[in-house]
């Protein structure tokens, strides 16, 4: 149990049936009327982020979640399949939970499968991750305005956007949370 007075953020609660995180949060004590917790909770399993205040004394279930490292194995129709590196036992996650969460994650690779009560929630990539650009037009001399972009194709069928001087064949070094190219690898 936890008191909205000891929240932090980033811990996990349940709440109205639902596993939030909290982003943020302040204690407020006005001049006139009671203190109070105002929050900015996200939804882990829907993705809604909701802002609302709690009396410093409400006491809440923390949820604890269970975090695994994961290979992804491949792709098999609407399923995808990992295997648990410890165990080597085998699960298969629908579209719809793993999202576009695995557009640059080739096969083969460690994630992190969340999962909250043994049901999956979601799926972590790694922050960064080295792909080979498939195809991308090539850079014009001359063409270098500042902070001039051109799309590209990597391996895992993702577009990224790059700087004029990378070519088809270069690997490249990506932010999987904001997809932005970083560099060369």
């Amino acid at each position: 149990m936890v008191v909205a007075g000891d929240f932090k953020n980033g811990i996990t609660i349940e709440w109205e049936g639902k596993v939030c995180q909290i982003m943020e949060f302040q204690h407020v004590k006005p001049g006139k009327g009671a203190a109070f917790v105002r929050t900015k909770l996200r939804d882990i399993r829907g993705g809604g982020v909701v802002e609302t205040s709690f009396r410093p004394t409400e006491k809440f279930n923390l949820a604890v979640i269970d975090r695994s490292e994961m290979a992804y194995l491949y792709q098999d129709g609407d399923f995808y399949v990992f295997m648990n590196n410890e165990t080597y036992d085998q699960i298969n996650l629908s579209a719809d939970v793993v999202g576009d969460s695995l557009k640059f994650v080739k096969e083969n690779e460690n994630v992190k499968v969340a999962s909250f009560k043994g049901q999956v929630f979601s799926i972590e990539p790694p922050l960064f991750v080295e792909l080979e650009i498939t195809s991308t037009e090539p850079g014009f001399k001359g063409n270098t305005t500042t902070n001039a972009l051109k799309p590209a194709i990597v391996e895992t069928g993702a577009q990224v956007m790059v700087p004029l001087f990378i070519e088809q064949g270069e690997r490249i070094k990506i932010d999987t949370r904001t997809g932005e190219y970083l560099s060369r690898a």
